[in-house]
């Protein structure tokens, strides 16, 4: 069985083919900030991106023909719980006007519909545990407001897989473990993980938690205030305060990790503050999740990109050994070996197929 795992990023689309469980293309497709601005929405780079795909594949001996299922990213829909997903047209219609927000992950499942199509009419698509998976308790719903809830998105496809490895890795099942996982990338999330459930988490993307690379999480809200009704800004230039150009960025004017620990290293007083100021509001959030689970923590998992940033890792395991569980750190992400083995599982009938 060959599968094409689709996962648009920001600043790339991923792809990666696997033919049963080996992997024969993996390809991260860059994107300048010069080719994407001509698009005023995700939506609109559907073609753009597509067309990158179709001249990979071929660049790379694949033919598209060759291709038995397509799974894409999970984007901003609406709140589901967590599973395998057949694409259909409801689920294109939210994705498509990013029914819960913009983000490049919303073209994941519909490239993957667009091109099995292209393979057979009848072909299905499908997506695993999007961005917008929902297993919250009820109590950690309530934000203070009436009119806001808590529930937003969050890397729920990572903190599942990375979840469901640590338990088969300890001879354990997932729905029989309490964990945190925290995803530090491009956003950060914190995930209480309670007996298979994520019950509480972070909105990576909606303001909330640790801040990150290039997105400022949780701010004091009445400074921001101030700011929007300052008459200084748009509501565009105040987004892009908060995602984009938030977090490290506005600090330090780099979304470049390795670049911010290199200058660490070189002794640079900011880098250094700045770094560890991102590790100790992870540290604070893994904190809160323990509050969450009652101080019943199996592990705390660290994954993502910046896992690898041994500093970091250091930091917070000093401000959370308290906390009576491992520390396990898987870096990079295996959210494309996810999407794929998601799709082989349940075409295995090891897990259902849901419709949107």
């Amino acid at each position: 069985m060959k599968i094409l795992a689709i996962n648009p990023g920001g600043m790339s689309t991923k792809i990666a083919v696997y033919d049963d469980d080996f992997l024969v293309l993996g390809k991260s497709i860059a994107h300048t900030m010069a080719e994407l601005e001509p698009y005023e929405t995700i939506a609109e780079q559907k073609e753009y991106r597509k067309g990158l795909i179709l001249k990979t594949l071929k660049e790379s001996g694949i033919e598209l023909s060759e291709i038995d299922e397509f799974v894409g990213r999970g984007g901003m829909v609406r709140n589901l719980q967590s599973g395998v997903y057949r694409i259909n047209e409801e689920y294109l219609h939210d994705a498509t006007i990013g029914l819960n927000g913009q983000h490049a992950s919303n073209l994941g499942g519909i490239l993957a519909h667009e091109l099995a199509k292209e393979v057979n009419l009848k072909k299905e698509a499908y997506t695993v545990d999007p961005v917008m998976v929902d297993e919250y308790d009820d109590i950690a719903r309530l934000s203070g407001m009436a009119d806001i809830s808590r529930v937003r998105s969050f890397h729920a496809l990572n903190q599942k897989a990375v979840a469901r490895r640590y338990a088969k890795e300890h001879k354990k099942s997932y729905d029989k473990v309490n964990l945190i996982v925290a995803h530090l990338g491009s956003g950060v999330s914190v995930g209480a993980h309670k007996a298979g459930r994520i019950v509480d988490v972070n909105s990576a993307l909606g303001g909330d938690g640790p801040m990150s690379p290039e997105r400022a999480g949780g701010i004091p809200p009445l400074a921001l205030i101030d700011m929007c009704f300052s008459g200084k800004y748009t509501y565009k230039e105040v987004y892009k305060k908060l995602i984009g150009e938030g977090g490290v960025y506005s600090y330090l004017g780099t979304k470049d990790m390795m670049e911010v620990e290199n200058r660490h290293k070189e002794g640079d007083e900011k880098a250094t503050q700045i770094l560890e100021a991102m590790a100790y509001q992870v540290a604070k959030e893994i904190g809160a999740c323990a509050a969450a689970l009652a101080g019943n923590v199996d592990a705390i998992i660290l994954t993502g990109s910046i896992a690898y940033c041994g500093p970091m890792i250091d930091w917070i395991g000093q401000r959370t050994h308290f906390i009576d569980a491992e520390l396990v750190v898987y870096p990079g992400e295996d959210e494309m070996q996810a999407l794929a083995q998601g799709v082989k599982d349940a075409l295995h009938g090891e897990r259902e197929i849901l419709d949107y």
